[in-house]
């Protein structure tokens, strides 16, 4: 899975100290869930206990590579939330601090949004964005999403934007 920049792959346990370092970052984390950094430990068990097996019917958080030098530089994907007690599926993205602002985000959740509605055959997604989350905000709107209602997630105020398909 690939776009001009990008390369999309599962992770493996070789790539946890990339993870962990996302964790690290408060920049990076400050709009996922509460906003707080997690200790190495803390991290593994996410990804452990979460992020690894939920590779699932194409879906989970995918490592991204720049694919001129291989380098990681953040994940995304599709991931299954419940929102309001109903299922839906999320493009979710995150770049690690060093590579904002040269629209991998917006690259990577493109992608994703293709690769949903034709591989996973679905026909409506959303992203779940806090309030003054100015750029994912932007990227959900580049995807053709529109806002659609403001709801509460694990405990989190958020505004979700939704895509439906056409037919």
């Amino acid at each position: 899975m690939e776009t001009v920049r990008l390369q999309f792959r599962q992770y493996t346990n070789d790539d946890f100290p990339f993870f962990a370092s996302l964790w690290a970052d408060p920049d990076v984390v400050q709009f996922i869930g509460k906003g707080v950094t997690r200790s190495a430990e803390e991290a593994r068990k996410s990804f452990d206990g979460w992020l690894l097996p939920g590779y699932r019917d194409g879906r989970g958080l995918y490592l991204i590579l720049h694919k001129e030098t291989q380098q990681p530089i953040g994940h995304a994907g599709v991931v299954q939330q419940a929102v309001d007690g109903k299922k839906e599926y999320e493009i979710g993205y995150w770049i690690a601090k060093e590579f904002w602002g040269n629209g991998y985000a917006t690259e990577a959740a493109s992608f994703y949004k293709q690769y949903a509605t034709k591989e996973l055959q679905l026909k409506r997604l959303i992203c779940l964005i806090q309030q003054q989350n100015k750029k994912s905000l932007n990227v959900a709107l580049k995807l053709g999403m529109t806002y659609e209602k403001d709801t509460t997630f694990n405990t989190i105020p958020v505004n979700v934007y939704a895509w439906k398909a056409d037919n």
